[in-house]
């Protein structure tokens, strides 16, 4: 058992006088009632729960590193006008994400870029810069085709801003996972002493161990194929498979809260197309897309965004699986990158199953953005069908690293840019630089 396994305790409360300070943000507070608890006579359940909380405080400042007379300061830069009332009523209609910090209001790192995505709210900003032409060009031509293949060529590196100096240093990597979408996987070139995940791997990678450099890269080409189908021209088979339809904790728990809701949306539904449509329904019809800190930081998930109507694509990704695995629909995680042949960015999505045509997807994120633009086709297209511009790493959340990293992940729960140590110690966002190059895009 790795320390991030310690993450899955995440459901277990924390004791009452840390949850306390941990609220009221007096976090030094917390972390020293933190070490004493896991000093003395400690449960190994709730020591695994304090151990997860403490990497969390000593790490929450990070993601929240704005007070509130700073981000008004940042805010005023570009919406020269903006009252104390228009930034509260922002803050108290959850278009901005703070937390307390040494009983303060502190503000997400990108509140900015997320007030930005509402224009008729954040009046004073100029609205985030998105043209869905291309795409919807794209989107089309799948439909009508019935499918469309992308052979991409990506560049993924990594870096220790720390010099190795014979210190040490893992690296892990992502990498395309063979699955039905993804073939023709080639390394082209790659940093020497690279293993490679098998191609199965829950979470694929390429690792280094090194005690003579602390930069790695790789370069690989790989075909991804994406079909078009419309969920509601299938006819399900009248008795499904129940894989993939249990509890994962934390962020698949399955609380009183998705129970209650998951009944509400999908009755009278008549089986598992029917049960996914309302839920990615809801879904892309209430979540409104908000920059999220580290996955880390966030309670279950799953329950948190059913709670908040907040979050971003993998938030929106992990409700949409455990509303449906409560419903009965199989349903699970994948995640890599969105690889549009002019940007390359994390991103994660959702699959649900339906016998007898097997595994469809879905992107909730994707939805809910055509929805806020108004664009319902589009909006429609992203249940049952992706597109050409991706690539999947990850097959699972909170799934292990080959060889598992033996320190605390800077996300525990997904790989998308990499992961570095440094004589066992996990390496912070801050610590590393990791980039993804689009080299070549051929849409065939």
């Amino acid at each position: 058992m790795t320390k991030n396994e310690d993450f899955r305790y995440l459901c277990v409360d924390l004791p009452g006088d840390i949850a306390r300070r941990k609220a009221a943000g007096d976090l030094s507070g917390a972390l020293r009632l933190v070490e004493a608890r896991l000093a003395g006579d400690c449960e190994p359940e709730l020591a695994a729960r304090l151990r997860c909380e403490r990497v969390r405080l000593q790490r929450l400042p990070r993601d929240y590193p704005y007070p509130r007379v700073q981000a008004l300061e940042l805010l005023r830069r570009e919406w020269k006008d903006i009252t104390d009332g228009q930034f509260d009523a922002l803050v108290d209609a959850g278009r901005a994400d703070w937390r307390y910090i040494n009983g303060e209001m502190r503000l997400h790192e990108d509140f900015v870029d997320s007030l930005r995505i509402y224009p008729k709210e954040a009046v004073g900003l100029a609205p985030e810069a998105e043209d869905n032409t291309l795409r919807n060009q794209i989107l089309a031509r799948m439909e009508a085709e019935g499918s469309l293949t992308a052979v991409i060529t990506l560049r993924a590196a990594i870096r220790s801003k720390q010099a190795p100096a014979g210190r040490e240093v893992q690296a892990w990597l992502p990498i395309p996972l063979e699955c039905p979408q993804q073939s023709g996987i080639e390394f082209l070139e790659m940093t020497p002493g690279g293993v490679c995940a098998p191609g199965d791997a829950p979470q694929r990678t390429v690792w280094w161990k090194s005690r003579e450099r602390g930069d790695f890269s790789v370069t690989y080409r790989y075909c991804y194929r994406a079909d078009y189908v419309s969920p509601a021209s299938l006819t399900p088979d009248p008795v499904q498979p129940d894989f993939d339809t249990g509890e994962e904790t934390p962020h698949l728990a399955f609380t009183p809260y998705l129970r209650a809701l998951a009944a509400r949306l999908t009755a009278g539904c008549r089986g598992p197309v029917e049960k996914a449509a309302a839920i990615y329904d809801y879904v892309t019809g209430h979540v409104d897309y908000r920059y999220q800190p580290a996955y880390l930081q966030l309670p279950p998930i799953a329950d948190y965004c059913a709670r908040e109507l907040r979050g971003d694509c993998g938030v929106m990704a992990l409700l949409f699986i455990a509303l449906c695995r409560i419903a009965g629909v199989p349903a699970r995680w994948e995640s890599g990158l969105s690889v549009r042949p002019d940007h390359v960015g994390p991103h994660d999505w959702a699959q649900f199953y339906v016998q007898p045509y097997g595994w469809l997807w879905c992107d909730c994120s994707f939805g809910s953005s055509a929805r806020r633009k108004g664009e319902d086709q589009r909006r429609a297209h992203y249940f049952g069908s992706l597109d050409p511009w991706r690539m999947v790493a990850n097959r699972a959340c909170l799934a292990p690293l080959t060889p598992p990293d033996p320190e605390v992940r800077w996300d525990p729960y997904d790989n998308q840019l990499g992961e570095m140590t440094l004589d066992g110690r996990g390496l912070t966002g801050d610590e590393m630089e990791r980039t993804v190059e689009m080299v070549e895009f051929q849409l065939l």
